[in-house]
């Protein structure tokens, strides 16, 4: 289709998501680059607002959510702590949109992201980048107005075949929220296929990123969980 552009090069093997292999009790290192993506090592993580195990509690998150799918967080950067020890910054999948906090680096498993979906709502184009070289464009839909896609720095959290055909072949949801907090799963932004193409171009959702069910099948094989997400 115009406007997009594939390298085909770039293979599924080469960019699907797996979690680092840690042996069991043995703590991971911590990564020497962010964006770092992964998965949680206990029962709960608990993010605090500062590096500091006596810092206050912003939220909790399982290491499996409620659909029973792995929790999947992303770091950001890393310091060391009050106590000594190594913590990570990660990104939180609450609202508002674009709520941080610190976790004991052993307490998850990251390594770092290589891919980036851009999205640039004026034009309503998305683009996905592998180590910074665009691998793939193509137009999307956004929120209407009153509605608006939210902007900000967000991550892939799950990956899906939706069961209704409105989502259109294949879903990706993200860590932002719309406005919308009565919407589905809270208001939870995605990035889906559609079964209206013709409304591609425009703003019409409800905050999510209406992409051609062909482009999804794209993002499905070269998006993996942990990707993050600029919205512009």
């Amino acid at each position: 289709m115009r406007g997009r552009t594939l390298v085909l090069s770039v293979t599924f093997a080469a960019l699907a998501w797996a979690a680092p292999a840690v042996a069991r009790g043995a703590s991971p290192a911590p990564p020497e680059a962010f964006p770092a993506a992964g998965t949680v090592r206990v029962p709960a993580l608990v993010a605090r607002a500062a590096p500091s195990p006596t810092a206050a509690r912003i939220r909790v998150l399982p290491d499996f959510r409620h659909d029973f799918r792995v929790q999947i967080v992303l770091a950001v950067g890393r310091r060391i702590g009050t106590d000594g020890r190594r913590w990570l910054q990660i990104e939180l999948p609450m609202r508002p949109n674009g709520r941080r906090g610190w976790v004991p680096a052993e307490t998850v498993d990251v390594r770092p992201v290589v891919t980036r979906i851009v999205v640039r709502l004026a034009p309503r184009t998305l683009e996905l980048y592998r180590g910074g070289r665009r691998i793939y464009q193509t137009r999307v839909a956004v929120g209407a107005p009153g509605m608006e896609t939210p902007r900000g720095h967000f991550y892939v959290t799950t990956k899906f075949v939706p069961t209704d055909s409105f989502l259109g072949s294949f879903a990706l949801e993200t860590s932002a929220y719309s406005k919308l907090s009565e919407w589905p799963g809270g208001g939870v932004v995605g990035i889906h296929g559609t079964s209206k193409p013709w409304l591609l171009g425009q703003a019409v959702s409800h905050g999510c990123i209406r992409v051609s069910n062909s482009a999804a099948l794209v993002l499905k094989r070269y998006a993996p969980l942990g990707t993050v997400i600029d919205i512009a």
